[in-house]
């Protein structure tokens, strides 16, 4: 079975997270994290544009085979919420513009995947990501959620994949 590569992503205006993974078969590795952060000076366009910009580079160079985006829950704040949404947007649009199948996944299903329970807090999540990637080392918040992110992709692509070779049984 070949490793596949998977680009994770946590979408944000002020930092989005990336982390990079292989699986192969049932096995983890860490390949690459960090988190991009564009100026809040800039215009809110020209961010944007350094997450697209930035996002594909990281694809040109560390050529995943998919990708996945964590979805954002639903801020009060609706002008919050939507200056949030042209973010994970330009977290779809990049990788999917290199021609990547992009996955997304519920904030709850991604900690879920990594520590067991939907309800896990950030610190949970950091400490999950240092035991199953320990080469991450010292991962940020946003990276290790990007990493969980990549984590609950290999792992629901694993379950779609067993379940496709699973015979289905007739009942009589």
């Amino acid at each position: 079975m070949a490793a596949v590569r998977i680009l994770g992503l946590d979408p944000g205006l002020r930092r989005t997270g990336w982390g990079v993974i292989t699986i192969e078969g049932a096995r983890l590795a860490h390949v690459a994290h960090g988190v991009i952060a564009p100026k809040e000076s800039l215009p809110f366009s020209e961010r944007l544009l350094v997450l697209f910009e930035a996002i594909s580079a990281l694809v040109a160079e560390h050529s995943p085979d998919e990708a996945a985006v964590e979805e954002t829950f639903m801020n009060n704040n609706a002008a919050s919420a939507l200056k949030l949404g042209h973010a994970r947007a330009m977290a779809l649009v990049a990788p999917a513009r290199a021609g990547l199948p992009v996955a997304e996944y519920a904030a709850t299903v991604v900690k879920k995947a990594v520590v067991g329970t939907g309800g896990a807090d950030k610190d949970q999540v950091a400490f999950m990501i240092a035991r199953l990637l320990p080469a991450a080392g010292g991962v940020t918040a946003d990276a290790a959620d990007a990493l969980a992110v990549a984590i609950a992709h290999a792992h629901a692509r694993t379950a779609r994949s067993l379940a496709a070779r699973t015979p289905s049984r007739k009942v009589a």
